[in-house]
């Protein structure tokens, strides 16, 4: 045990469960224990059942971890959050520790510098994780250790695991049968002289089965678990109650279902070599898979799901127009309202789903509404509640940060409005902003490059500024599947390739504390760019715009624009005025066009 524990006079005057963690942290043999903010299938929505760092800390953020030691206890977040997990946790005995900047290892040498036993879910951490720390902590004689959840020991009140009913997904909106696709993988692995391959993140299973689920609240994925064989067989791995019989006859005899209790005897009993990814399979599937040949690579749906095929790419376009009508409505509607001075943001969030709504092809939104005014704009990921809800006082920016999940799409958009006469520090940092989303959405760039290569674009206005954003600049989108997902982004951690058919976010901010924040976001798809005059002969590509929703012309200083800038910006406002104005009735027709008019 860390020599440092003394139970006497470790913590006792704490949240009373944080003192029940603590009491089994020195019953167990264990100094620590983490407690992450994920599920067993890495996912960054999870079910009720899994939200143990919500319960044991208050923080509600979508990453994030937690330590818990016998001192001391802290809550690891990233840039978005810094803000926001003051509010919500004990800060007199949780504490904050900003992430990536404090990695992990280096903080638990630091506060255990006698070394001891920490804890860990094997089923909540990868192998590259759990590699990763063994790493940084090995030379402090800190050992981890696979541990049984010490917070379900605890947690006398959880929710049960999700049983949500699984569907099939078209044909024409999936683009290509889920046999085809299982062949296709499958011949790659035989290719890779690969016998096997474990997948467990579910909205890869999900594309390559063509179904959808109901387990994560706002995201159509199930809870399942797979073996792609070479033979081109899957194994999957599902609670059957999720089943009905139009999905078995789906899946098809190539297809074998399976109880999940089936999991782990399934993969003790395969030989030969079994691929596994070790930044997404949770690190208790080692085990198991003793009598195999164990390799570590890329989960072989990862790439294959990422190159969106030319019917998903058609049902994203036809996805985002649809939502942008019901946006276009929105901002109509705010227009009118914000200047009362009688408007909530729970009012404004109100609106904008019951616009979503009114169109029938909508099946759900696809994220907790963010709608932060003022001050609120400024907490990155902020969720409006009873507590938090503010009255948009005239004259304040307000941050609406939205989507929509369709059969034939996934939306996500961001939009900072006006709500009356704003400063001039105000629209200097809109402009800023602007400029970035700007930057990328017109860049041309060698094939090979990554996220990481076209990030900064997004920033050099406000770098210029002094100004920067502690989030990445995009993230990978899905088709009818998660707001957010990899392995694509446009960051300064991704470093995988853009490739035609790749979905991300576009979406630069400016956030000062206190007083406001700002967003733009829009959708955008790898493409191959078209030729110019004077190009050699190397492949470049491009962006398309999915996104076709107006920009805030009451917050742009024109005079910061370039001529290149302005030709963009209105040549947007034209496009968005031809795709939806015979969508609107007269009113929102008339605001739409005012809100589009040539700078």
């Amino acid at each position: 045990m860390f020599q440092g524990f003394d139970a006497a006079t470790a913590p006792s005057d704490g949240p009373p469960r944080l003192a029940r963690l603590r009491t089994a942290l020195n019953q167990s043999g264990l100094d620590g224990f983490l407690v992450p903010r994920t599920d067993a299938h890495q996912g960054e929505y999870v079910a009720p059942s899994d939200e143990r760092l919500s319960w044991l800390t208050g923080f509600t953020g979508s990453a994030g971890f937690c330590a818990v030691l016998p001192h001391i206890a802290a809550v690891f977040i990233d840039g978005r959050y810094t803000v926001q997990v003051r509010s919500q946790i004990d800060t007199a005995h949780f504490t904050p520790v900003p992430w990536p900047a404090t990695q992990l290892g280096a903080w638990l040498v630091e506060n255990m510098p006698n070394g001891g036993f920490v804890g860990f879910d094997p089923w909540l951490h990868t192998r590259s994780e759990i590699q990763k720390l063994t790493d940084a902590t090995q030379a402090a004689n800190i050992t981890l250790s696979p541990f049984a959840n010490m917070i379900d020991a605890i947690w006398d009140d959880r929710p049960a695991p999700p049983k949500g009913q699984i569907t099939v997904h078209p044909l024409e909106f999936a683009g290509e049968p889920h046999d085809q696709k299982i062949s296709r993988l499958a011949n790659n692995l035989t290719r890779g002289d690969t016998d096997h391959a474990v997948i467990t993140l579910p909205e890869n299973i999900a594309w390559l089965l063509n179904i959808r689920g109901s387990d994560i609240v706002r995201n159509p994925v199930p809870h399942v678990f797979a073996v792609l064989n070479a033979d081109a067989t899957v194994d999957l791995f599902v609670d059957p109650d999720k089943l009905t019989d139009k999905v078995l006859q789906h899946l098809g005899t190539k297809v074998h279902t399976h109880p999940i209790g089936a999991f782990a005897p399934l993969l003790k009993s395969l030989d030969g070599t079994v691929l596994m990814d070790e930044g997404s399979a949770p690190f208790a599937l080692i085990a198991p898979l003793s009598n195999a040949t164990l390799i570590w690579g890329r989960d072989p749906c990862v790439f294959a799901k990422a190159r969106k095929n030319p019917a998903e790419l058609s049902g994203m376009r036809a996805a985002h127009l649809r939502d942008a009508v019901a946006m276009v409505k929105f901002l109509c509607w705010l227009d009118r309202e914000a200047p009362k001075g009688t408007l909530t943001e729970i009012d404004a969030v109100t609106a904008l789903e019951g616009f979503r709504r009114a169109n029938t092809k909508l099946r759900d939104i696809s994220f907790e509404t963010i709608a932060g005014s003022g001050p609120n704009g400024a907490i990155v990921h902020y969720r409006v509640n009873t507590d938090t809800n503010r009255t948009v006082t005239p004259g304040e920016l307000l941050l609406v940060d939205s989507g929509g999940q369709y059969l034939d799409g996934t939306t996500d958009i961001t939009r900072t409005v006006a709500t009356g006469p704003v400063g001039a520090l105000e629209k200097r940092c809109f402009t800023k902003v602007l400029q970035g989303m700007i930057a990328v959405s017109r860049a041309r760039w060698p094939e090979g490059l990554a996220g990481r290569d076209l990030d900064a674009l997004a920033r050099f206005a406000l770098w210029t500024a002094g100004m920067d954003y502690d989030h990445g600049t995009g993230h990978g989108v899905g088709a009818y599947l998660s707001v957010h997902e990899g392995p694509q982004g446009l960051s300064r951690r991704s470093v995988v390739p853009l490739e035609p058919g790749m979905v991300v976010s576009n979406e630069p901010g400016y956030y000062r504390e206190g007083a406001f924040g700002i967003r733009i976001e829009n959708l955008v798809a790898v493409e191959h760019a078209p030729p110019l005059p004077d190009q050699d002969i190397r492949s470049m590509l491009s962006f398309e715009t999915l996104t076709f929703v107006p920009i805030d012309l009451r917050l742009v200083d024109n005079d910061l624009l370039s001529g290149e800038e302005r030709v963009w910006l209105n040549t947007y406002h034209t496009q968005v005025r031809d795709q939806l104005l015979p969508a609107l009735g007269p009113d929102e027709q008339a605001w739409l066009q005012a809100a589009t008019v040539a700078l």
